[in-house]
This record gives structure tokens, C-alpha cells and sequence, in this order.
């Protein structure tokens, strides 16, 4: 491979940066600034055409940046004047108020490019970069600087592939509007907002128990409005703050009050104050339902603990922080969305299937006081042959060896079986099942006693009986079983994205919409697809009654997507970061495993981020036998784990007579994704909103492909396929391939409709 196809080969791979700071919440909807604008010529022009004085005035005029369009476009570069030569020499006039304290240059090159202020050399750069990168100034370079008028002159060398240039003097002291530099933020402003967003106020935000498989009756709400601030992350504690965030919402979603793009390059941070105190014979912990991506906290100026991850919740015991009063809460985030962090369909330069970033704390931020030695989680297993229900506990401050629980199960808030022991076993009479159509929960109250039987801490909990399992049809097909009854599992694939609050849904009750919906429409699951969704959307779907098929979170390097081919190729990671990333998998099951709802975990998903297939699978199965492992979903397939999963556009298919996936449960995984555009319900109207297959005609085509569609996968059901995933439940950003509208405000298909059209399937 040359040097150009390696260039083209790593800008293609690579989303650009595309920006430095969003104006605040106040002034969102004001028409973003011009970019600066440049003299330039594509003539080699004569000696000293950098110096102060030069005679530009036949120079051509355009603003920044310069580069070329389509595949000669460098990645991140937002082109204003197009700039296809190999040679391009540009003056720009700027001024200066005061003099910067820590002056750098903001600046994307591709290729080399000669920098000059005021007439003098200040940098020399060789080679390309692939997005905006700050390169500080060296003392002798600052010194160039003056207040008032100065001049910037920059030459840039194009050798091949994409081509860019754009260039400016900030003060890393203190970042400038991405817009006054670029004209964009790289940000779609889009209008879109849900009815459950549109009622969001910094009072009632997210005010709901965050962890409702393990309930504590004192604790506190910490969402609202906190201080945020945005720095180069060489800074330290910012002295000045830029204004209010609304918590627990992405930086850049509309909800948020801020609507700002963090670069790889930055920190964020949040400041607020803490109304806790220490208390006799209590600790206090700090809980944060998930941050993106490396979090670092401090209580009064004290580094309580750091975290890497975006996905999952972490806490840290702050009771030897806090001090009598006046305690400061304060929280850095760096979030790169990219390289091995794992991210999901986030990305720097949003498009296609790939949507915008979110950074920052985006879920629940609270605080509870506990006893010193106390429940930390409970392992809850049941047997539905003798209907009894396992707690096995772990403890904080303690072994849980010698341990002393008190257990009671509770049906419609009557005791039903209660225990006491180390690890408790309630015998549950006539137990009623866990099922999509009959979702019996029994609630658990468990004591943790100490001397005496004295209750030392106290938790309420629940749980559904319910057995994960599959089993040969008489053609000698596997089929998924619940409860040893076979089951074909049939749903959509759910991002869970939000125009409002991207990742984090508006509110809980829209989740509890969502689901619902997806219920009265005739689906008995949900594939929550390349997200880890707030702990109470798998509480919902619990009590709702759906299955979930839960992705891991996916990021790294990928290999090529051969989906069912023999001989697949899996990435080539490195050693610290599969330890990541399977830390992050491990997590995501201990963090999940509670919930009944869940009856497949799905490693990866067409071919992101494969990597030492067998080795993840063959863990997989040992580490959760009690579900389903689908070990790639749409391929890379490699034979490990339950599942033979492929995806099929835009009608299903599947090759049910190969011999190869007769150990294996079928599944069509993906397939549908018929488009239909609502108008005045759109992400991005300048954008090709697209579906698979090309855009219907008619509302009519739309339903009559939908029908087709259910019609296939209802004969392959009868050929040996045992789940269908139909993408999609919303619109996402430029996909419009949803049943309802990305706000959720447009139905495409009535529930009940749905639900006729989806009978075939579910009778069994």
C-alpha cells in the first residue's frame, strides 16, 4: 500500500474534529458567524509575500477553510472556499484586544504548510493532520504577537489525496466560539424536541430512583443546573466558568441548555454545590449512572476517584471528603469518540448510520447515606422447576462470610415466603412464571441483621421467575425456550436515540411510551442495539413484559465484514485494550444480570470491533450460562456461543438449508429499515434522509413493503428461523427508517394495525 492509499485508507476510518465551543443555551438560536475572511492566490506569488506591507490586491478573497470536495475533502476540514491545486497562499488580518496568556495555533493542514505572523517563521509543519489540532506558541513565536492589527500568512503544499487548510491564533486560556473561527459548530440545530422534552425543567429532571433492583428509602437527587466549563486538557481548575448546564444531559443535546460539540482535544467540567455532611456511624456514596467517557471527581479540592467507561454506572465513598458545610462538588470528563473507547454509533462527524457524540455526564448523578457495613448487591437466581428464589449478597465494610440476611418475597404486597441465613433460598408456593404475556414480578424486602437481629441496613429489590433455554423443534431446528416452551422472539432493533437528549431519553415515562407501544404493536422483544440504556428502561421492560437482547457497546478497529463466509478474519487488538473492553462486557452483564427481561447478550455486531472471537465467545457461555449468547450479530459468524445471526436488507433471508448453522438458533437479526419520510418531522432536512431499498412512493408503499416483509420472515419461521429483528422503533437522526418519527410524535403504522399484521408470527 503507498502513501496515498494509506492516507485515503486512514481519513476514510477517521471522523474529523469539527469544532471548538457552541455558543451558550441563551443564544442557540442565533445565525452562527461567518468564518474569517483570507486573501489568497494559487500563483506562487513574489519574495516577501508573507511580510507586513505586501501587495495582495489582486489576491482572490474567500473565507476559510480551503480544500477540495467529495473524496478530496480531508477529514473534519468544513470547506468554505474550494481549493483543488497543489500549491494555495493565504494573508489574513487580525486583531488583537489584549495579549493572550497562553497564545497557540488552531490549525488543520493536509499536507505540509509553513506558518508566518507578522512576517515572521512560527511553525513549519510536514505531512497531514485529520482533524483540528492546537499547537502552542513558542516564547519567541508569542513575541511576535502584539495588541492591535497583526498578520497571519500561511502556505500550504498539497501532495495527494484529500486536501485542507484553515488556520488561527486562540488563547488557550480561554476557547473561543467554534462558529467565530469556523462558521459551524459542526452541530445540527435541529427543532425536533419530544413532548416529554419539552416539559423538561431543571427542577423535574430525571428525579426518579435510578437503581430500582436495589432501593434504599434515604438518599439524594443530585440533577439540575450545574457550572460547566471547557478547557485544553493540559488546564487546570478553570478560574472562570462559561454558565449553567442542565445535568444529566450531553453537552452537546438540546436539553443540556448548551448544545456544544466536545472535541478529543478538551476537557469538560462541571462544578456544583453539595448540601451532604458526615453522620455518625454512616458513609456517604456519591453515584454517577454513567459519564462519557474518562471521568475524574474531586470533593473540596480532594480526588475522591476516576473512572474509564461511558456506559456504566461507577461510585466512590466520599465520607473522608466532606466537611461541615459549604462542600463543592467538582467532575472532568474527557471523551475522545474514537480509537478503542468504546462508543457505540457515535462519532465525530455525524452521518448515514452514525449519529451525533455525547459527552459528559448523561444519566443520574445522586448520593445516598449508608451504614458502614452494608448490602452492595444482591445475586438473585430462581428455579422455576421448585419455584424458589437464591439471594446470595455481597457486602461493603465487610465479609459477607458470617453474614446474617432477612428475607421476605411480597406478591401484590402480601408476604409470600420469607427466610433467614447467610445466603437465602425462598421456597415461593405455587409460583407464577415470568413471562412476555404474563410479567409477574415478586417484590423482596432483605435485612441485613446485626447483633441482636438489630436491622443494620435494609433493601427492597423484586425479581421474576423465569428459565432462558432452547430446544429442538421436531424438524430438529433450534428454538429459543422460556420457562422449557418454545418461543419465536420478534422485535425491532431500538437504538434508544433522542433528538432531545440523545443518548439519555427525555424523561422515564418515555421509555415506559416506547415500550409500551412496542407491546400493544405485537412485539415480544426488544434488540437494544450498541447501548446500555438507564437501569430503570430494563425495570420497565421487567414489568412491561419484553424480552431484551442486549449488544455490547462497540469501538476499536474492525476487521473486514465477511458476515457468513467461511474462514472470517477477526481485528488484531491490542492486549490493554481487549482488557478494556472486556471489563466493560464483564461489567455490563453484573449490571444487567438482574433484570429477567434480558435473555441474550450479543458480543458484537457486523464485524465492529470483532476481535479473538472464540476466545470472547467460549468466555461468554462461562460466564452467564443462563442466557442466550449471540456471538456476532450480522456476522462476523464464527461457531461459538447459541446464535447463527444474519442480517438481510431489505426483506429477511437466511440460507436455512446450510448445513453449517444446524447447531445454531437461526436468526434473521436485521433486516426492513423501509424508509418513509414525515414531513416537519425531520432531523436534517438539507440531508438525504434515506431507508434501505429507496424511498416508497406513497404511505401506501411504505405499508405494503412492511407487509411483504413480515410475510417472508412468517415462511422462513416456518423453514427453521426462530427471532426477527425488524430495524427500526424511531427515525434516528438522517435514518427514516422507523416506525414512528425520530421525536416520536408521527406513528407510521398504528399499534393495532401492527399488531394483526404481526400475529403470524407470534402464534406459535
Amino acid at each position: 500500500m503507498n502513501d496515498t492509499q494509506a492516507k485515503t485508507r486512514t481519513r476514510r476510518g477517521l471522523a474529523g474534529c469539527l469544532g471548538l465551543l457552541a455558543l451558550a443555551a441563551t443564544a442557540q438560536a442565533q445565525q452562527a458567524p461567518a468564518a474569517p475572511q483570507w486573501k489568497y492566490t494559487t500563483d506562487k506569488p513574489a519574495d516577501g509575500w508573507e511580510a507586513p506591507g505586501f501587495d495582495d490586491a489582486s489576491w482572490k478573497s474567500g473565507p476559510g477553510g480551503f480544500g477540495g470536495k467529495g473524496d478530496k475533502r480531508a477529514p473534519g476540514g468544513i470547506v468554505n472556499t474550494e481549493w483543488t491545486t497543489n500549491d494555495i497562499w493565504l494573508r489574513r488580518t487580525f486583531e488583537l484586544k489584549e495579549m493572550p496568556g497562553h497564545p497557540a495555533l488552531f490549525i488543520h493542514h493536509d499536507d505540509d504548510a509553513e506558518v508566518f505572523l507578522n512576517g515572521k517563521q512560527v511553525a513549519n509543519f510536514t505531512g497531514y493532520s485529520q482533524s483540528y489540532k492546537i499547537v502552542p506558541l513558542e516564547l519567541s513565536a508569542r513575541d511576535t504577537l502584539k495588541a492591535g492589527a497583526n498578520l497571519l500568512t500561511v502556505h500550504c503544499h498539497q501532495g495527494s489525496g484529500g486536501q485542507f487548510i484553515d488556520a488561527h491564533v486562540i488563547d488557550t486560556d480561554n476557547l473561543p466560539d467554534q462558529r467565530e473561527l469556523l462558521g459551524s459548530d459542526g452541530a445540527v440545530h435541529s427543532d425536533l424536541i419530544t413532548t416529554w422534552g419539552e416539559k423538561v425543567t431543571p427542577e423535574n429532571a430525571w428525579r426518579e430512583y435510578p437503581r430500582p433492583q436495589l432501593q434504599r428509602e434515604q438518599w439524594k437527587n443530585l440533577n439540575g443546573q450545574w457550572d460547566y466549563a471547557i478547557t485544553t486538557q493540559e488546564a487546570g481548575v478553570p478560574s472562570k466558568w462559561a454558565g449553567k448546564i442542565l445535568v444529566p444531559f450531553a453537552i452537546e443535546s438540546k436539553l443540556s441548555g448548551v448544545r456544544r460539540m466536545l472535541q478529543p482535544y478538551e476537557a469538560l467540567w462541571y462544578r456544583r454545590p453539595l448540601d451532604l455532611a458526615k453522620q455518625a456511624g454512616k458513609r456517604t456514596v456519591l453515584h454517577f449512572e454513567a459519564v462519557d467517557y474518562r471521568a475524574k471527581v474531586w470533593v473540596n479540592d480532594k480526588e475522591v476517584g476516576s473512572h474509564v467507561g461511558g456506559n456504566l454506572p461507577f461510585s466512590f465513598d466520599i465520607t473522608d471528603a466532606l466537611k461541615d458545610g459549604g462542600n463543592t462538588l467538582t467532575v472532568r470528563v474527557e471523551d475522545a469518540t474514537g480509537g478503542a473507547q468504546l462508543r457505540g454509533k457515535q462519532v465525530l462527524n455525524p452521518g448515514g448510520i452514525f449519529y451525533t457524540r455525547n459527552s459528559g455526564i448523561w444519566q443520574t448523578v445522586w448520593a445516598e447515606e449508608v451504614a458502614e457495613r452494608r448490602i452492595d448487591d444482591l445475586v438473585i437466581t430462581t428455579d422455576i422447576a421448585t419455584g424458589e428464589i437464591k439471594i446470595e449478597p455481597k457486602l461493603a465494610g465487610g465479609d459477607a462470610a458470617g453474614a446474617t440476611l432477612q428475607a421476605h418475597a411480597l406478591d401484590g404486597g402480601k408476604v409470600v415466603a420469607e427466610a433467614k441465613g447467610g445466603t437465602i433460598v425462598l421456597k415461593i408456593p405455587d409460583a407464577k412464571l415470568w413471562s412476555p404475556q404474563s410479567p409477574h414480578l415478586y417484590d423482596l424486602k432483605v435485612s441485613l441483621l446485626g447483633e441482636g437481629d438489630k436491622v443494620v441496613d435494609q433493601v427492597t429489590s423484586y425479581t421474576g421467575i423465569r428459565k432462558v433455554g432452547r430446544a429442538k423443534d421436531k424438524d430438529g431446528n433450534w428454538r429459543f425456550t422460556l420457562n422449557d416452551k418454545p418461543i419465536f422472539h420478534w422485535g425491532p432493533l431500538d437504538q434508544g436515540w433522542w433528538p432531545d437528549g440523545l443518548l439519555n431519553p427525555p424523561a422515564d415515562d418515555a421509555m415506559v411510551f416506547e415500550i409500551q407501544w412496542l407491546k400493544d404493536a405485537g412485539f415480544n422483544m426488544i434488540r437494544k442495539h450498541i447501548k446500555v440504556e438507564p437501569r430503570r428502561y430494563y425495570y420497565h421492560c421487567d414489568q412491561i413484559g419484553m424480552l431484551v437482547w442486549q449488544d455490547q457497546v462497540s469501538g476499536g478497529e474492525s476487521p473486514p465484514w465477511t458476515r457468513f463466509d467461511a474462514n472470517p478474519k477477526d481485528a488484531e487488538w491490542k492486549d490493554e485494550d481487549h482488557k478494556q473492553w472486556l471489563n466493560e462486557f464483564d461489567s455490563m452483564i453484573s449490571l444487567l444480570d438482574h433484570f429477567p427481561s434480558i435473555v441474550v447478550w450479543t458480543p458484537f455486531n457486523e464485524a465492529w470491533g470483532q476481535h479473538r472471537t472464540m476466545e470472547v465467545g467460549e468466555w461468554a457461555v462461562k460466564r452467564d450460562p443462563s442466557r442466550i449468547i449471540n456471538i456476532a450479530s450480522g456476522g462476523n459468524f464464527w461457531p461459538v456461543g447459541d446464535v447463527a445471526d444474519l442480517h438481510h436488507y431489505p426483506d429477511p433471508g437466511y440460507p436455512t438449508e446450510d448445513a453449517r448453522y444446524k447447531d445454531f438458533i437461526k436468526v434473521v437479526g436485521e433486516f426492513g429499515g423501509h424508509g418513509w419520510p414525515v414531513k416537519d418531522h425531520l432531523w436534517n432536512v438539507s440531508k438525504e434522509n434515506w431507508g434501505y431499498g429507496g424511498l416508497p412512493t406513497s404511505i401506501e408503499e411504505y405499508h405494503n413493503r412492511y407487509v411483504k416483509s413480515i410475510q417472508v420472515l412468517t415462511e422462513l419461521k416456518r423453514k427453521g428461523v426462530s427471532a426477527g429483528v425488524y430495524t427500526q422503533t424511531t427515525d434516528v437522526e438522517e435514518e427514516i427508517n422507523g416506525l414512528m418519527s425520530y421525536d416520536r410524535k408521527v406513528i407510521k403504522i398504528p399499534a393495532a394495525e401492527l399488531k394483526k399484521i404481526h400475529k403470524p408470527l407470534i402464534d406459535e
